[in-house]
């Protein structure tokens, strides 16, 4: 099959754009031409498509740079974020909203509840907006949360905490879409910006269902990281 510059120049910035993500230099346009055995013309049609990404920009005088920096999300684990991303920076929340309500349908039905507790945060990464958080928990879990750190803690070990029983496992659901214009202004990034929104499920060991989370993050600023075993 013959292909076309278009095609190799998206293989390239694939394999680039691991290079990027490791905080790695890239070499110059002359190198990569001679180490993908490629023409100049597709090197620079891989690097359009990086830049488009917000990952690399030119500079006169300088040439490519690297410019957008990714934080590795593990999903290995079931943890909140500043427990998974600790040694990446701070991670800080403004809480927009917290209280009780009525549990809307299919969040009544998936924590067995009718009545829950609403928290939702704008989370950052040293300073940076991360991501947006709409949590549910059950009123006998939520309440007690009201009186804690909201804005300097996550919510999983305050959980465990104030109830005395430990977390077991959560289900998740991962997808991508483009930014809302709220959630846009909220996250500080171009309204029709790729987001990657989770619906997780936690629960206890024992198996009740007790923290249903709507997330948006943004594409720009994380990439999932996971190590799959065949078994």
């Amino acid at each position: 099959m013959k292909r076309t510059r278009s095609d190799s120049a998206r293989q390239l910035a694939d394999l680039l754009r691991r290079q990027i993500l490791a905080d790695e230099p890239l070499p110059c346009e002359q190198d990569l031409c001679a180490e993908f055995a490629t023409t100049r013309n597709t090197v620079r049609e891989a690097l359009d498509l990086l830049r488009a990404d917000g990952l690399i920009t030119r500079q006169p005088g300088v040439g490519t740079v690297v410019v957008g920096h990714k934080v590795p999300h593990g999903l290995n684990r079931l943890g909140g974020l500043a427990e998974i991303l600790r040694e990446h920076g701070e991670v800080t929340n403004e809480v927009r909203t917290a209280g009780p309500v009525p549990a809307p349908t299919v969040v009544a039905a998936r924590l067995r509840a009718d009545e829950v507790v609403y928290i939702e945060r704008l989370r950052r990464l040293n300073g940076t907006p991360l991501s947006l958080d709409l949590t549910y928990l059950p009123l006998d879990v939520g309440l007690p949360l009201l009186d804690c750190d909201l804005t300097g803690r996550d919510i999983f070990p305050l959980i465990e905490e104030t109830s005395g029983q430990r977390l077991g496992y959560a289900d998740i659901d991962i997808e991508a879409l483009n930014a809302d214009a709220e959630t846009a202004a909220v996250l500080a990034v171009p309204t029709g910006s790729a987001l990657l929104r989770w619906e997780r499920l936690t629960h206890f060991e024992s198996g009740r269902p007790v923290d249903l989370e709507y997330i948006r993050l943004r594409g720009d600023r994380l990439t999932m990281r996971a190590r799959l075993d065949r078994s």
